[in-house]
């Protein structure tokens, strides 16, 4: 916690908002996307969802194949608990849903899929697109499995394994949106980010959730976006954006949300 105190004062010196950024791309992305203040009809249905999750008090048995958790000390949960203390705030499942909504992406990628809380965002923005979402947890896959079948979310294909077994099943496909939110340990998120270029195409972008979840996941952060194939990658603290456009000089953005 005391490193992400430190990490964010730091951020938050160096950060711009709209009025910093010279790049066309991006501060198109920040003035059209990020800082749109729109009540898209959706975002009620987004928030039915979100309260149905918070107030199911059933207990689950977890397993966890990523960096653990810090709250819980033990591996039975109830769900209610689970989305008050790892799941997606609000206002980042409206910027998931704006996301969608901007870069318009036919086939996407969540690996981490958790409650379903921000498959669901993404699958109200936009319902002829093509979502794979993955989760190693077999009773958290089902518990979002069933939130999705009963608001009808067809456009989820949920993978109930890890991300190996799904990369091993699945090696030949291309992803337009990719939203990495599970394993938040260096080597893994490296090892992922290295499967991933494989799958993408010059419009695709990345998100990695938690880059500064600890020293050793920003450490990570910043080994991809040096990469030679990042042309532009965007810091928001919470999440970090990369993208391949070869059109594009390589630059980072430091953006505040």
């Amino acid at each position: 916690m005391w490193y992400q105190i430190k990490s964010y004062f730091k951020f938050f010196l160096k950060s711009n908002n709209q009025h910093g950024i010279h790049s066309p791309f991006v501060y198109d992305l920040v003035t059209n996307c990020f800082y749109v203040k729109k009540n898209y009809t959706e975002y009620a249905e987004i928030k039915k969802i979100r309260n149905q999750i918070f107030q199911n008090t059933n207990e689950i048995d977890i397993t966890d194949f990523g960096a653990g958790s810090r709250v819980f000390k033990s591996n039975k949960r109830k769900v209610s608990d689970i989305a008050k203390n790892a799941g997606i705030t609000f206002k980042r499942q409206k910027l998931l849903f704006r996301l969608i909504r901007y870069f318009n992406p036919e086939n996407i990628l969540e690996l981490g899929t958790s409650l379903g809380l921000g498959t669901s965002a993404m699958a109200f923005s936009n319902p002829s697109n093509k979502i794979k979402t993955v989760e190693g947890c077999p009773n958290t896959s089902k518990v979002a499995q069933s939130f999705f079948d009963e608001f009808n979310l067809k456009n989820i294909n949920l993978h109930s394994e890890t991300f190996e077994e799904f990369f091993n099943k699945n090696p030949s496909d291309i992803y337009d949106l990719i939203y990495v939110d599970g394993n938040h340990k260096k080597e893994n998120t490296l090892q992922y980010f290295k499967i991933l270029l494989e799958r993408i195409n010059n419009n695709s972008v990345i998100i990695f959730d938690d880059i500064y979840w600890s020293s050793a996941m920003t450490e990570a952060w910043q080994e991809i976006i040096r990469h030679p194939k990042v042309t532009v990658s965007i810091d928001t603290f919470y999440w970090g954006f990369v993208f391949f456009r070869k059109e594009q000089e390589k630059e980072h953005f430091t953006i505040r949300l």
